[in-house]
């Protein structure tokens, strides 16, 4: 890493663990979507294909690049609906790796898909594909405050100046000092602040977070829990997937009756939702709006153990 303008003496920064990043060859940028931005720039596409089933946040460099997009469909094996032949020299097709699930898929995909994009943004540990442009969010693993990974053979010929990030870390640090519910306001505003952003490199700060972590013992307890709650739910649960074919995921998806999560949040238990903007999209009755409503993404990470995992199934039994 460059090194930093340095003083010597005076009072101590923040100190933490001097490790390698798990991404250390990777492009290192401010935002996932500035990665998305970074890959349409350098391969000059006019279009590109979207899944319904995503996040808005990745219009936003599209927009921003005047780029025509389209929606594509998916099953109930979240995998695209889609005849890959009709897709032209200047176009793009991304996939997102739902969950961290998808890897298997993935792989046979970038066999018979051209101008294939990976979101890798809930897949962190998967490793991206010889020849195929993949972006990682390592915010939604870890607690950083920002900053992205992206696998692309082209480069932008253009100088980045350099992201800052100490003034988006007040929920990571009023979480670590209070608790969630004092925190959730900087949380919000956090990514606020992180819309519209131009593309940067990753800040030191996030650079030296990203590099202090143990990714080994993580990996470990995020499949521990996971495991955990699919042995007990994998009957119930609607979504079916290959074990062996999973990297590390991002939570237990748990495809059941939106009214599960309700019953989680009188327990304090916080479920994400995955995506809003996809009610506004589709049909009210197509498979995309029911996987946003239905699903519940149970928190499975390195924070947690196996009495919080069984906790949660308590829940959901009871």
């Amino acid at each position: 890493m460059e090194e930093l303008n340095k003083s010597i003496g005076g009072y101590f920064e923040l100190e933490l663990a001097k490790g390698e990043e798990y991404h250390k060859n990777a492009i290192k940028l401010n935002t996932g979507r500035n990665a998305l931005e970074y890959i349409l720039l350098v391969n000059h596409y006019k279009k590109i294909w979207l899944p319904f089933f995503t996040c808005d946040v990745l219009l936003e460099p599209i927009n921003k690049l005047n780029i025509e997009v389209f929606f594509y469909k998916i099953d109930e094996k979240l995998e695209p609906i889609f005849n890959f032949s009709t897709i032209k020299e200047n176009e793009a097709f991304l996939y997102t790796n739902y969950f961290g699930l998808k890897d298997g898929f993935i792989n046979a995909l970038a066999n018979k898909c051209r101008n294939l994009i990976i979101d890798n943004a809930q897949a962190f540990y998967s490793k991206p594909i010889t020849d195929v442009d993949t972006f990682y969010s390592p915010r939604k693993f870890f607690g950083i405050p920002d900053g992205a990974y992206l696998y692309c053979d082209k480069k932008l010929d253009t100088i980045l100046d350099r992201d800052s990030s100490f003034d988006r870390c007040a929920h990571l640090l009023k979480r670590m000092d209070s608790n969630a519910e004092i925190g959730y306001k900087d949380f919000v505003a956090n990514d606020i602040v992180l819309k519209n952003q131009p593309i940067k490199k990753m800040s030191f700060l996030t650079t030296i977070l990203l590099a202090s972590l143990n990714y080994e013992t993580i990996a470990m307890k995020r499949k521990e829990n996971f495991n955990v709650l699919h042995a007990v739910l994998s009957e119930q649960n609607k979504l079916k997937f290959d074990l062996d074919l999973i990297s590390v995921p991002l939570v237990y998806p748990f495809w059941a009756t939106k009214d599960l999560r309700i019953k989680l949040l009188e327990h304090k238990i916080y479920t994400a939702t995955y995506w809003p903007n996809v009610k506004k999209w589709c049909d009210g009755n197509g498979i995309e709006t029911k996987l946003t409503e239905e699903i519940i993404h149970i928190p499975i990470d390195q924070r947690y153990f196996v009495d919080d995992m069984k906790k949660i199934i308590r829940v959901l039994h009871g």
